[in-house]
This record gives C-alpha cells, structure tokens and sequence, in this order.
C-alpha cells in the first residue's frame, strides 16, 4: 500500500492510500474539532467545524471528507479557522435552547465541549428560541429537538450499522428536524428496534435514555466503530 506524505501545521505526516487529512492528523496527534464526524458511520462533511486551509486551494476543505495527497501543506488552526469555528459554534448555540445547566449531557456535551474550547463564554448573535417538542413517546429513549444539532449521526448509525434507517431528516433551513418513520412519533416507529445506537451517536443531549437526570447522560461512542469493524470482519473476503 503506497504511503503519501504531506505538511500538516508544520509537521511532516504521513497518509496511507485514501486516507483523509482528519485521518492523518488525529493520527499524528494532531487534534481537529469535529461534530458529525464519528469513527464507524460514513462521513458527510456537513458540521464544516473541521475545515482547513489547503495551500494552492482558493476555498476552505473539510478535513473529513478531503482525501490527504502527496506534498499537500495543511493548516488547521489559523485565526481564520478559529473564526470560522466560533461562528458556527455559536450558530448553533442560538439556532437552538441550549440550556446546558438542566441537560441531561451537561458535562458529557461535545457542542458544549467545543465551546469551551474556543473559548466562547457569551454569543454574540441573537438567540432564535425556536418552539420545539420533546418526544418522550418511546417507552425507554427519549428525543429533545431543542438540543439537536442536525449532525445526522443518529441517521446515519441506525441506517449502516442496525439496517432498519428509523431515524430522516425533514423541513428546510430553520424547520429542518429529525423525525422517525414518516414523521410518526418515536414510540409509534415500527422500524425501532430500541438498540440504542442512535443515543450513543449523539453528540449533544438531544437523543437520551428515559429517566436521565442532569448530567448523568454518559455515551459509548466507541462501541459505535466497535460495531462498525466487527461488521466489516464477518464480511466475506474481508480478511483474505
């Protein structure tokens, strides 16, 4: 398998065939901050929270979507990008109701996490506090549209790794939600199969299990590419 090499804040990294620039980089260490990227589900590139800038590229790149290529130079934390991503952070912090004090993911947030990180203690931006439901239908998982994200990881983690796609998105721009088979509510949605795979997908506190208190909602993200290589080993020539 040939090897490309390429300059990542600096640094000379190396990339195996087809590899993406996040790829490279987190294995160098090199953190970039991601929303709807999740190691086992395929990637999409719609949160742009890791785009990087690609010198002889007129245009930002996301870095999980962008394939790493010989000789590429990278940069990942330049001013610019720190304020690209503090505006999208704050998008989606007044986009939403983002109350962190009573979520149940208080602590174990990655939106709130990439906040912190970048330093954002107040928004600039006036808060939209859009009338949104809490579906509590579901006997033991719950959804709260006031902290969803639009990550799509909950989709994409029920369509390739349990096989039945429950979970879609509907609307446009700011009506834009999750809803489950057709717009039935959760506990009505034949296709569930209750595995839970949707709730450990999720970044933020949207996606819970029933009877969560404040900052008791902990995730197995791991199990997520877990499963998702355990599938790949029973498929057949995987390993020949």
């Amino acid at each position: 398998m040939s090897v490309n090499t390429l300059t990542i804040d600096h640094r000379l990294v190396s990339a195996r065939q087809g590899e993406t620039v996040l790829d490279a980089a987190r294995e160098a260490g090199i953190a970039i901050p991601t929303l709807c990227y999740l190691d086992g589900i395929s990637t999409v590139g719609a949160c742009r929270l890791c785009l990087v800038e690609v010198e002889g590229q007129n245009k930002l790149l996301p870095a999980c979507v962008t394939v790493a290529a010989e000789g590429m130079v990278v940069q990942t934390h330049s001013d610019r990008l720190q304020r690209y991503r503090r505006m999208i952070v704050e998008l989606l912090l007044a986009e939403g109701n983002h109350i962190c004090a009573v979520c149940v993911s208080n602590g174990h947030c990655e939106l709130q996490d990439l906040a912190v990180d970048l330093g954002i203690d107040h928004v600039e931006l006036a808060y939209q506090f859009p009338d949104r439901p809490v579906d509590i239908s579901h006997q033991r998982l719950g959804l709260d549209h006031n902290r969803c994200v639009l990550c799509t990881r909950c989709v994409r983690a029920c369509d390739e790794l349990e096989g039945v796609h429950t979970w879609d998105i509907a609307g446009r721009g700011r009506d834009s939600r999750i809803v489950s088979d057709l717009n039935q509510p959760w506990g009505e949605a034949a296709s569930c199969t209750s595995c839970g795979k949707c709730v450990n997908a999720c970044p933020t506190g949207a996606l819970f299990y029933r009877g969560s208190t404040v900052g008791e909602m902990q995730r197995d993200r791991d199990r997520i590419g877990f499963i998702a290589n355990a599938q790949k080993m029973r498929t057949p020539g995987y390993l020949e």
